[in-house]
């Protein structure tokens, strides 16, 4: 699963990363910034969507994946029934029939998958004594456990999560080839017995690459829809007799909610051996309440909807029990390497530089007390270089000059000509000095593209650029406007003194032609010119007066100065 952050509306503050309780989001410094997440150390919680203040953060699931099996058109998709708050105000009619049409042969609502786990459940239930037991159907849990609080391992219930169950249940019914996609708000990616797994913006992107506009369905099942009733289990494969049991001050069963409550319950565990009977925890009160779900303001309006497109539930099982499967798990601890290697370290030393003395920076502002300690960190994916201080100063250094210079011809930008041209009529008021300003275009060019080609095209511009720096003074700006037009800012001079280097640069331009060889007249330029005068009152934009200047050099015919 990728995080991907929006680098034209993200500016980097990566608070996203910080709150990264397992420290497994790596970044990639180049554009644009994305947050590689490592599926075996993240527990893919999603706090960091909530945490970016820009709103940029987008996921990305098995989304290649999902569509090989939908155009094989003979796949099954379990969509998990949080979709409808995702998909509102289309009716879970509507997106399934939306399902069927982008090629899945049949859609499953996740409740099997449920049922199944639910079922497991109450048979642990009814063993006694088991001390301990940790419901072990939340993901985000199982891999915060294994990751920093292994001594509990040994107390989770080893019962995998529901969209797995459902899909060995549909394996043993239709067979072990039957492939099986999975659309969830915080899918189990990469699991090997789900062929894809991809978030509901996935299968919103499915849908318009497919051709399906989900509202135009019919809303009614345009097939006879598989089992969408509960029998025994509530969202997420918790059993209905287990909730029961919340109600009540029961030393057998305890409900908690959040990571942080892991830390009290590793100690009464591990520690003070405490038997604290069935422990159900999970990241967030639900699936709904996930921050990938939506706004957190939101939740009982998504808690209303999918309630009220609930079918009554069953009084009978909704499982056959004449298919059978295993739907246990086992867990393992993920070793995260406690040591980087010296190349790797030496690696991040160099990208961070060496400061003014020629040492390490070290000047502490990423929250390590060395740039050493900061490197190691860095090189096993604790840290970030945006981190440091030092090097993001460089590279906005180097962003800088990047954006006030044209990538093609070298010239200015058109944000550096507006801000130097504010900053010449400033001066020129104070210092009463007037200023000239070239505003030219090429005449011909779409004819030197259409007929030469557009790298053609791109060797005239870069021609006519250095034709214009070798005219100008170091103290003159020159600018690219933009495609084949260019503005010259010329400080310290007046209305005559322009007309003379425009009349240099519309000559030296029309002899760019002649030596790479093109038609006479194929590569020639018309100028306007104009003036501003510290003692007139500003009638216009000088821009727009320029450009005016250049519409009268057009209409005399071209390859003139107006």
């Amino acid at each position: 699963m990728n995080f991907v952050i929006d680098a034209e509306l993200c500016v980097g503050c990566l608070a996203c990363v910080r709150v990264c309780p397992t420290d497994a989001i790596a970044v990639a410094v180049d554009e644009p910034l994305l947050l590689r997440i490592d599926d075996e150390a993240c527990i893919r919680c999603g706090q960091c969507l909530p945490a970016c203040p820009h709103g940029a953060v987008k996921v990305n699931g098995e989304i290649g994946r999902a569509l090989a099996i939908a155009a094989e058109g003979d796949g099954v998709l379990i969509l998990s029934p949080e979709s409808v708050a995702h998909f509102y105000p289309a009716t879970p009619e509507q997106v399934i029939n939306a399902c069927y049409l982008v090629g899945f042969r049949a859609v499953t609502r996740g409740v099997i998958g449920d049922e199944l786990v639910a079922a497991e459940y109450l048979k642990l239930w009814e063993e006694e004594p088991w001390g301990t037991l940790i419901r072990s159907t939340d993901s985000v849990v199982v891999d915060t456990v294994r990751l920093q609080f292994p001594e509990l391992l040994p107390y989770l219930a080893p019962v995998t999560v529901p969209p797995v169950a459902e899909a060995r249940y549909l394996r043993a019914q239709y067979g072990p080839g039957l492939k099986i996609a999975y659309a969830g708000i915080c899918p189990p990616i990469h699991s090997s017995e789900l062929d894809a797994a991809i978030t509901f913006g996935d299968l919103d992107q499915i849908f318009r690459i497919r051709g399906a506009n989900v509202l135009t369905q019919p809303i009614f099942f345009e097939r006879v829809p598989e089992e969408r009733r509960r029998h025994l289990s509530a969202a997420g494969g918790l059993p209905l007799a287990l909730l029961e049991q919340a109600r009540y001050s029961s030393r057998r069963f305890r409900k908690l909610r959040g990571l942080d409550a892991l830390k009290a319950l590793a100690r009464a565990v591990a520690v003070d051996r405490l038997d604290l009977g069935f422990v159900d925890i999970l990241a967030t009160e639900g699936s709904l309440d996930h921050p990938m779900s939506g706004p957190r303001d939101e939740l009982f309006w998504r808690r209303e909807l999918l309630a009220s497109t609930e079918p009554p539930r069953s009084r009978f099982p909704v499982v056959d029990t004449a298919v059978t499967a295993s739907y246990g798990a086992a867990f393992e601890i993920k070793q995260r390497p406690i040591r980087a290697t010296p190349e790797a370290v030496a690696a991040i030393l160099e990208q961070i530089g060496k400061g003014p003395n020629g040492r390490p920076w070290d000047c502490r502002a990423c929250g390590f007390n060395t740039c050493q300690r900061f490197a190691e960190s860095a090189a096993l994916g604790r840290a970030s270089l945006r981190q440091c201080t030092p090097y993001q100063e460089r590279r906005a250094e180097e962003a800088q000059r990047a954006a006030a210079a044209d990538a093609l011809t070298g010239l200015s930008t058109y944000r550096v000509l507006r801000e130097r041209l504010a900053f010449e009529i400033e001066r020129s008021k104070r210092s009463n000095e007037g200023f000239a300003l070239l505003f030219l275009d090429l005449d011909l060019f779409k004819q030197v593209n259409d007929q030469y080609g557009h790298e053609a095209g791109n060797e005239v511009l870069k021609a006519v650029a250095e034709e214009i720096r070798n005219a100008v003074r170091v103290s003159d700006i020159a600018a690219r406007y933009g495609g084949d037009e260019f503005v010259v800012i010329l400080t310290r001079t007046d209305l005559q003194g322009g007309a003379r280097v425009a009349e240099a640069l519309r000559a030296g331009i029309e002899g760019i032609g002649r030596r790479l060889g093109y038609p006479t007249g194929m590569v020639t330029v018309s100028i306007g010119l104009a003036e501003f005068d510290p003692h007139l009152p500003e009638t216009a934009d000088l821009l727009v007066a320029a450009d005016r200047a250049l519409y009268r050099a057009k209409a005399a015919g071209r390859n003139v100065v107006a």
